[in-house]
């Protein structure tokens, strides 16, 4: 219990905070001479660099845009515009009326999951601003940051994505040999998409083969239950790896981006989504069409409630395990994993406290997502760890894959309302884990003041402090603080 509790504190309170570290400009500030094409040049290049690791990781345009902003305006230009759209970022400085305005467009040509190096890309914007680096520093350190190797070697990754939906199987209600199941088909599943990946098939097929995959084994166990002694639910095997594969989908950067006001940039993100949900749907029901063609049995799909409380500690512990697995799978740095746990598991124990007010799955969905933003938020800042990280691997076991698997298969067996019902549901469930995630992150950043960081020999620990407002009077200036995001506070 001592263990847990100094690992705890360690998360929590020994580590200053990437958001809430209060920060000073340099002094003297020495902006960058804005007659120097060569320096404005390169300053510009920093900081849209800086926005493409983020818009790649699934960073929503509006925190984009303020990040590369915020960059912008720590070399001295102050007076920026970003837009910031599904793959490309174009920046406009303004250097004065005597001057024509520098531009920089970018084009994000890849998506990267990678959080330790979105982690590695948040401290360095913080560098920027503490100890005033040259535009050039900062160009060679984010060079080295986006060409180094991924921190774990791909076998970690194939691991933790297997292990992953083995977990979500188990918080799904399956025992032992479903979780076997369903962790050696998502293991062919991202071992197979690799190999496609580097032979450059599109996305939307390589999904289709993972529906393909994910379907196929779990129907043949079931047509073989009686010579082999078992019984498994096959549509829990299939809801696993569709779950696997739907955690690789920008849901809540493309909700986010709808919500704080970036319309195009969602309308791209949601069409991506819901074309690569379509190649999930293919795979899926072209295995269930084939196995019947050749006279294999399909099984009974129950519509039975999502789990309740009966075996609460076990699914929790599955929650948290799916999340870790999650952020292992995304190459998450060590301190990450157990915030990604910790936000696993409030958001499962959440979500089936929620489920016993009989609330029902897109409300109970929504409140566990807003903790786990809220929670996310906070963990986040003492991990040194940009919230997302912690979000979107929170709200991964709460992902609608048995939703969307019952609907197709009542779809495919002429069932077509209630296939409709349930297809629908498995869309406000997600809507609702992105809407949830965006409000608990802003609860988090709204709330929560940044606190007084005080030396303390080697550790610098944080102290609460109660400061009264001032209102300025007769022209004078009101003193602020500014946090490393930039928001003032009095």
């Amino acid at each position: 219990m001592g263990t847990l509790a100094t690992a705890f504190g360690k998360l929590v309170l020994d580590r200053r905070a990437t958001l809430d570290t209060i920060t000073e400009a340099p002094a003297p500030l020495q902006p960058i001479d804005l007659t120097d094409d060569a320096t404005v040049a390169e300053a510009l290049d920093v900081a849209v660099r800086v926005g493409e690791v983020l818009l790649a990781a699934g960073t929503g345009a509006i925190d984009t845009s303020e990040q590369v902003r915020f960059v912008a305006a720590t070399y001295g230009l102050a007076q920026c515009d970003v837009d910031v759209t599904y793959n490309s970022i174009v920046l406009s400085a303004y250097r004065g009326p005597t001057m024509p305005p520098a531009s920089t467009m970018r084009v994000v040509q890849y998506r990267s999951m990678d959080f330790t190096r979105l982690a590695a890309v948040d401290r360095l914007t913080r560098r920027i601003r503490r100890e005033a680096i040259s535009p050039a520093q900062a160009r060679e350190d984010l060079l080295a940051i986006t060409t180094a190797p991924h921190p774990y070697h791909r076998w970690v990754a194939t691991f933790a994505w297997a292990a992953m939906a083995a977990s979500i199987s188990v918080l799904l209600g399956g025992g032992a040999l479903v979780a076997v199941m369903a962790f050696a088909s998502t293991a062919v599943i991202d071992r197979t998409n690799r190999v496609l990946n580097g032979m450059g098939l599109p996305f939307f097929f390589q999904h289709v083969v993972g529906g393909i995959i994910a379907a196929t084994p779990a129907i043949l166990l079931f047509n073989l239950r009686e010579p082999l002694g078992v019984d498994v639910p096959p549509g829990l095997i299939i809801a696993a790896g569709v779950t696997v594969l739907l955690s690789g989908l920008s849901l809540v950067g493309s909700v986010q981006d709808a919500i704080t006001g970036a319309p195009i940039t969602a309308s791209a993100r949601f069409f991506e989504l819901v074309m690569m949900t379509g190649g999930i749907i293919a795979g899926v029901a072209t295995a269930l069409k084939v196995m019947e063609a050749l006279g294999a049995e399909l099984p009974v799909i129950s519509n039975d409630a999502l789990p309740t409380a009966t075996a609460l500690p076990v699914k929790v512990l599955a929650g948290a395990a799916s999340a870790l697995f999650y952020a292992l799978a995304c190459y998450a740095e060590r301190r990450a994993l157990t915030a990604a746990a910790l936000g696993g598991a409030v958001g499962s124990l959440v979500f089936l406290m929620s489920m016993e007010f009989a609330v029902g799955p897109i409300i109970s969905s929504a409140t566990a997502a807003t903790v786990v933003g809220f929670a996310g938020g906070l963990m986040a800042r003492r991990a040194l760890t940009p919230p997302l990280v912690v979000a979107v691997a929170g709200i991964t076991p709460l992902l609608p894959g048995l939703s969307l698997y019952r609907g197709l298969y009542a779809v495919i067996g002429s069932e077509l309302l209630l296939g409709l019902t349930a297809l629908f549901s498995a869309f406000g469930i997600g809507c609702a884990l992105a809407a949830g995630v965006t409000l608990g992150e802003w609860l988090a950043r709204t709330v929560r003041h940044p606190r007084s960081v005080l030396r303390a020999g080697s550790l610098r620990r944080p102290q609460l402090r109660r400061v009264r407002r001032v209102r300025p009077y007769r022209g004078s200036k009101r003193h602020e603080s500014h946090s490393a995001g930039g928001a003032p506070t009095a």
